[in-house]
């Protein structure tokens, strides 16, 4: 556990909501950070991004959101926006200024910040853009850096990545714009090589947007428009027979190794045919829709060899702080890695909290060791 200096409170700017599919996914994720982070430790400032990218101050307590309502929860424009800027130039202290900008042209100082917790899933959050603007305002921040956030975010490059590394990769094609628009026969006929079902993903989206799950190629070219909606690049992804596996990584200090956590295990209820697979209904709104179970019933050997593929996957992005690594663990004992989420979904009930929790991390020290580690790291290029 990284220990914090009793005399110097940080301040920490805790951003929320943001322009991607999943911005209601950042807010609930923001209401469970806001609800435990240790205040007696930092002074938090919440600042919410809308759909349309105004920075805004709260207009209701953000520890209020949540999945209950007949709403998805939401960052409302404000007349005011909040701008962040950099510190002095030439300065060794890592911190920016906050300012809200009102509608007359005045503005309010809103004071300091020292570190940045970007709780934003998604594109323009966790792709790579938004830790770029963090960098160039010469702050720290939790997780990923620019270049790891960018390959985590597109899974066909980071599919890539990882079978550089060694890791075991189910069977993909990737998609384009340029190719669904000049040669989509072309196209179809590649995905028609992969054996069915499969899976149509947005590649730079998470939390199940626009995936469809296809067991008869006739479904293709609508799953496909589906999965545009939200990317015009898609990847498919051969559907793999086997267990869903996750383990939570969490960074170190003084060039030591990431830890992985104690496994989970996500089974879902096929009772009813609602849930074909983890859709965002599932992960979010239907507490009956699915099992998470931690620690996973696993032989000992598996646990420790998919414990450290986790860690193995971070390495291989180039991972900082946090991620969360999914795997299958197929019926004929074959450990195959699905993908690597930089900023996973973080409410108390979240897989990623609950499995450090296990472990013996709790919620409230999980968040402030995160915070801890990103203002330890040195700055510059990493």
């Amino acid at each position: 556990m990284v220990e914090l200096d009793p005399a110097l409170k940080p301040r920490v700017l805790v951003l929320y909501g943001g322009q991607s599919s999943e911005h209601s996914v950042s807010c609930v994720t923001a209401a469970g950070v806001l609800g435990a982070i240790d205040t007696e430790a930092f002074d938090v400032v919440p600042v919410g991004i809308t759909a349309t990218g105004q920075w805004t101050r709260p207009v209701t307590d953000p520890r209020s959101h949540g999945f209950g309502g007949d709403e998805l929860p939401r960052v409302l424009p404000t007349e005011s926006t909040v701008q962040l800027h950099s510190g002095p130039a030439g300065s060794s202290e890592r911190r920016a200024e906050l300012l809200e900008v009102h509608a007359d042209g005045s503005s309010t100082a809103l004071g300091h910040v020292d570190v940045v917790f970007p709780l934003l899933h998604g594109p323009f959050g966790e792709d790579g853009t938004i830790q770029g603007l963090l960098e160039l305002a010469g702050l720290s921040y939790v997780g990923a850096g620019v270049l790891s956030s960018a390959l985590a975010m597109d899974k066909h490059y980071m599919k890539i990545a990882f079978a550089a590394a060694g890791l075991h990769v189910g069977p993909w094609v990737t998609v384009t714009d340029r190719q669904w628009t000049q040669d989509p026969a072309e196209a179809l006929e590649r995905i028609r090589e992969l054996s069915l079902p499969v899976f149509v993903k947005p590649s730079r989206a998470g939390s199940s947007m626009g995936i469809t799950r296809v067991e008869d190629h006739a479904q293709l070219e609508d799953a496909i428009a589906e999965a545009r909606k939200h990317d015009p690049k898609v990847i498919v992804e051969q559907g793999i027979d086997g267990r869903e596996i996750e383990c939570g990584v969490l960074g170190s200090q003084n060039g030591a190794s990431a830890r992985a956590s104690l496994l989970g295990e996500i089974v879902v209820h096929d009772g009813s045919q609602a849930h074909q697979f983890y859709d965002f209904t599932a992960k979010y709104t239907d507490a009956a829709a699915a099992d998470l179970s931690c620690p996973a019933e696993l032989p000992e050997e598996v646990s420790a060899e998919i414990r450290r593929q986790a860690v193995l996957a971070f390495e291989a992005l180039g991972a900082e702080g946090i991620s969360r690594a999914d795997f299958f663990y197929t019926t004929g004992g074959d450990v195959v890695i699905n993908e690597v989420n930089t900023m996973p979904g973080f409410t108390p009930i979240s897989m990623y909290p609950q499995m450090w929790k296990a472990t013996g991390i709790g919620y409230t020290e999980l968040i402030t060791e995160l915070i801890s580690l990103a203002l330890q790291r040195p700055a510059g290029l990493r």
